[in-house]
């Protein structure tokens, strides 16, 4: 009962605050939160919250119930319904409610195999993870996470970016690098050569040519059955070669199946030949597929995903075909929904991942992985009739999350001359830039996450957080990385606790 009223509070906290201010925090730590309060409560029902495993679960089930009701829902159901297509919103729900639960069993399967690894970094995961271990064990590594969430706090109290800060300290050095790079590059291009790369469409022309490497590099990572040299030496028996491919096929049927179902409900028949539905259905099976996993590569290394800009890489792609406005549509909502639960789910099993021992016991881990599944998919499911009960009160009074409007703007204004031949042009040093630095970096397509975020403090936090890190490190060595990761995970902590008091606070008052 209590994980299913998490699932319901984590769906409604999802729907407000994108609807009233278009961004959707991560809801983990309050759920982390709330099982803490409660392992307090000298009730006998209550003492079963105490269990470090119990909060993880908890943790797990309401940031799932709010990635799952407002980024792969709500969002997807809102682009017809802005577009004036407000009889494609409920086959547009049932179609994105399939692929939501099919973007959280993917990821299941996904998690720890060479592609997405248990040792990658997961930044929020790690932080949700550090707070619970802290909760539980007290002592110097409580301290060290409430100065982390102390600084946290006060700088995002600031409007400095702190989740970006502490994640310099637990991701990829190269990676982070290219990120910052690209955050700062957008942040100031204009200013400094008057330039505004995002008309130019660098940032899209860049990420299509990583995007379609990294998928090669993924294909390649496949052919090789040995354990990664990053994974720990007690970690347990990855998914391997055979097992992936499996997966894969799967998810690529899945995707195919959804797409036809969408096509067939939403009536795109009428308006296309055989042909030309066909390759609708290929199309749109293959952009949800890729926009899962560049979603999944830039929010494992640096706990920030590009979902809202990727779907509109895959929307321009699709105008660049000549697709007709509405299959456009269903094409933007479908591929929208696929990303964001693929992403959460991989933080909250990354915070399992340490909270069970990183693998020790490989049966134990296992088994703590698949009761996470059942929580995430309990409160996915929660969250479709939390949603399809409560979108007609916002879309009545106009509340639909800013970016869905952007999209059927978009389609509805149509495609300029000249975007296909500087998205070609681009392409080529993306796909460059990604295979120069291999499939364990992923230098292009964290330059081009970057590159498509307007956020140039976040730049500055990066680089400022990648240098004390270093420094840290030349002159504790590696003894001080372990520190430098829980203090890194109240930092991410706190500036997520701000952000969502903050953002629940002006919701509320703008809802007034």
């Amino acid at each position: 009962m209590f994980m299913l009223l998490l699932s319901v509070l984590g769906a409604i906290i999802g729907i407000q605050l994108l609807t009233t201010l278009g961004v959707t925090p991560n809801t983990s730590l309050i759920g982390a939160l709330v099982a803490m309060v409660a392992a307090r409560i000298p009730l006998r029902w209550f003492s079963t919250y105490r269990s470090v495993h119990v909060q993880n679960m908890a943790q797990t089930v309401i940031s799932s119930a709010t990635f799952g009701a407002a980024n792969s829902l709500l969002l997807p159901i809102a682009v017809p319904f802005a577009f004036g297509r407000a009889d494609l919103v409920l086959p547009m729900l049932v179609g994105v409610s399939l692929a939501m639960l099919l973007d959280g069993w993917l990821l299941y399967r996904m998690f720890d195999s060479r592609v997405f690894p248990a040792s990658g970094a997961w930044p929020p995961g790690v932080a949700a993870a550090e707070a619970i271990k802290a909760g539980d064990q007290g002592g110097r590594q409580a301290r060290l996470l409430a100065l982390g969430l102390g600084v946290g706090v006060a700088g995002a109290w600031l409007s400095v970016p702190m989740s970006a800060f502490g994640t310099a300290f637990i991701g990829n050095v190269w990676a982070l690098s290219m990120f910052g790079l690209g955050l700062l590059t957008r942040g100031y291009s204009q200013a400094l050569v008057g330039i505004d790369i995002g008309k130019q469409y660098l940032p899209h022309g860049l990420m299509i040519g990583a995007g379609l490497v990294a998928l090669i590099q993924v294909a390649g990572q496949l052919r090789h059955r040995k354990v990664s040299g990053d994974a720990p030496a007690n970690a347990e028996p990855r998914l391997d070669a055979t097992q992936m491919h499996r997966v894969l096929r799967q998810g690529a049927v899945a995707y195919v199946l959804i797409a036809a179902f969408l096509a067939l409900v939403c009536g795109l028949y009428a308006d296309m030949s055989l042909l030309a539905l066909v390759g609708f259905v290929m199309y749109a099976a293959f952009a949800a597929y890729v926009h899962e996993l560049i979603v999944g590569v830039a929010a494992m290394h640096s706990g920030w995903f590009p979902a809202f800009a990727v779907a509109l890489i895959t929307l321009l792609i699709g105008m660049l075909l000549g697709f007709p406005p509405v299959a456009l549509v269903v094409l933007c909502g479908f591929s929208a929904a696929t990303g964001p639960a693929f992403a959460d789910m991989g933080y909250d099993l990354k915070a399992g991942f340490i909270l069970r021992g990183n693998g020790q016991d490989p049966a134990f881990e296992l088994e703590g992985r698949r009761h996470q599944l059942m929580g995430g998919m309990l409160a996915f499911v929660v969250a479709i009739p939390v949603v399809y009960f409560s979108h007609p009160m916002f879309f009545s009074q106009n509340l639909l999350p800013p970016v869905a409007r952007v999209y059927a703007t978009t389609i509805q204004a149509g495609i300029a001359s000249g975007v296909g031949l500087k998205l070609a042009m681009w392409a080529v040093p993306g796909a460059l830039i990604q295979w120069a630095g291999g499939p364990r970096r992923q230098l292009g397509v964290m330059l081009a996450t970057g590159l498509l975020i307007t956020h140039p403090m976040a730049g500055w936090a990066v680089a400022v957080g990648l240098v004390l890190r270093l420094v840290a490190q030349r002159w504790g060595g590696e003894t001080v990385r372990s520190r430098l990761e829980v203090f890194a995970g109240g930092v991410i902590a706190g500036d997520a606790l701000f952000s969502f008091c903050n953002s629940a606070a002006k919701s509320y008052t703008k809802s007034r």
